[in-house]
């Protein structure tokens, strides 16, 4: 291949490449998840090698590219090809492209990084002992939850799943789409409440007959000579089936009886089940999952946690600290958290862990000296944690972390690693060309 072009973009792209390479431990890890559901790994035609992989992962991250964007890229630009080990002759599709980049597990991309910090602290750029902790959202890729769409949405799919099957299966089934559309869209429109309900109660309606029709089907052919098809069918159309049950209840108990309906009872989308409601300072809610992040001084991401629900802050305080001592070998010297993990007991556990100083951006009720050993610390350390801000940006903005476009939470999980790694790559990078 040729030498990449004299352009900072590729120069950066080139030393990302080069720290790669002298981590060659990185690749087993990957192709242990390329291979991982393999009988015979070495029989059908060649694929993409694990370092091609990586490296296609790193540059989607990178660029914050679709499939379909990141295929022509491959095959347009001599310098991406050049960074992901390409030869004129590879050929391959989007949809080749994240069957491959969706074998890569959470595991194993927090394992190679943190390979990279281990490369980072033995050349110097981070030592581990001053890090920085904060919380942040990264939204599932659904639109705004509303029981009209989730019922609509229901719907659609069953009847589309439905419609599917081979003919003899699906006679007398009655495809409401279009009227469960003009309902969803007219409460939407509605002006009053007594208008909204009547079109909510014929919605629930529809839905009821879509869900007895779903159930006609299933118990009408579950004979074990189907085809596979027929069976893989039948499954989904039950998936969505118990979905589409919890969500006409909820929207019965809201609509109908005026309830509030908890949270841990609610779906917020029948295609990402997984989804938390979060909740953040009591005015914006985001659907997606609560991530905690740690950072150095360097600016590289130290650890990554994507949390399940909506665990308070303060809950969370210890263990990040905790998973820095399994990273560095050692417990931080210095720590600063947002105002939300501030408690009496986190700074006396910390303590006990040999932390020497532990800030708060709000003290909430501490004293200065109980945290750290002089006010002059406590404000450095308050300047330092606001850096923390910038890097979530960062991350957002140019490597795509403020919604997660992978579906299934482990793939979320994956996704989020992606963005990390990325994101440590480049600084790194840019460590070595400076």
């Amino acid at each position: 291949m040729p030498p990449p072009i004299p352009h900072q973009h590729a120069k950066e792209l080139q030393a990302i490449g080069r720290i790669l390479d002298q981590h060659p431990q990185i690749l087993d890890l990957v192709l242990h998840d390329l291979t991982r559901h393999l009988k015979n790994p070495s029989r059908g035609r060649p694929g993409l090698s694990a370092n091609q992989v990586l490296r296609i992962l790193i540059l989607k991250q990178l660029e914050s590219l679709s499939y379909e964007q990141l295929a022509f890229h491959l095959h347009d630009s001599t310098t991406y090809r050049y960074f992901c080990r390409l030869s004129f002759s590879d050929r391959f599709n989007a949809k080749s492209l994240q069957q491959n980049l969706k074998k890569l597990t959470a595991s194993t991309l927090e394992s190679i990084n943190r390979v990279l910090l281990q490369h980072a602290q033995n050349n110097g750029v981070e030592k581990g002992r001053k890090v920085r902790f904060d919380s942040t959202v990264v939204e599932s890729n659904i639109h705004a939850p509303t029981d009209n769409s989730l019922l609509y949405d229901t719907i659609r799919v069953l009847a589309r799943l439905m419609g599917r099957l081979p003919a003899g299966l699906s006679a007398g089934f009655t495809d409401h789409t279009r009227r469960a559309k003009r309902r969803h869209i007219a409460i939407g429109n509605a002006k009053g409440k007594l208008e909204r309900n009547a079109l909510y109660c014929d919605l629930f309606k529809i839905a009821k007959k879509t869900f007895s029709a779903a159930k006609r089907l299933i118990k009408k052919y579950e004979a074990p000579s189907a085809e596979a098809k027929v069976h893989q069918l039948l499954d989904q159309i039950r998936h969505y089936l118990e979905l589409g049950k919890k969500v006409l209840s909820q929207a019965e108990r809201r609509v109908l009886g005026s309830e509030r309906v908890p949270v841990e009872d609610k779906v917020v989308s029948i295609f990402e089940e997984h989804t938390d409601i979060i909740v953040k300072d009591r005015r914006q809610t985001y659907y997606g999952h609560k991530i905690n992040l740690a950072t150095g001084a360097s600016g590289l991401i130290l650890d990554c946690i994507v949390e399940q629900g909506n665990p308070a802050d303060s809950q969370r305080a210890v263990t990040l600290v905790e998973r820095q001592e399994g990273i560095f070998g050692q417990y931080p010297r210095q720590i600063c958290f947002d105002g939300g993990y501030a408690s009496r007991s986190n700074v006396l556990e910390l303590k006990k862990l040999g932390v020497k100083d532990v800030s708060f951006s709000k003290r909430c009720g501490l004293k200065i000296n109980e945290m750290v050993k002089s006010a002059w610390v406590y404000k450095k350390l308050k300047r330092f944690r606001a850096g923390i801000e910038a890097g979530i940006s960062f991350l957002k903005r140019c490597f795509g972390l403020n919604r997660c476009t992978w579906r299934s939470l482990e793939s979320f999980r994956s996704y989020v690693w992606g963005s990390v790694i990325s994101a440590n790559l480049l600084m790194l990078a840019r460590h070595n060309l400076n």
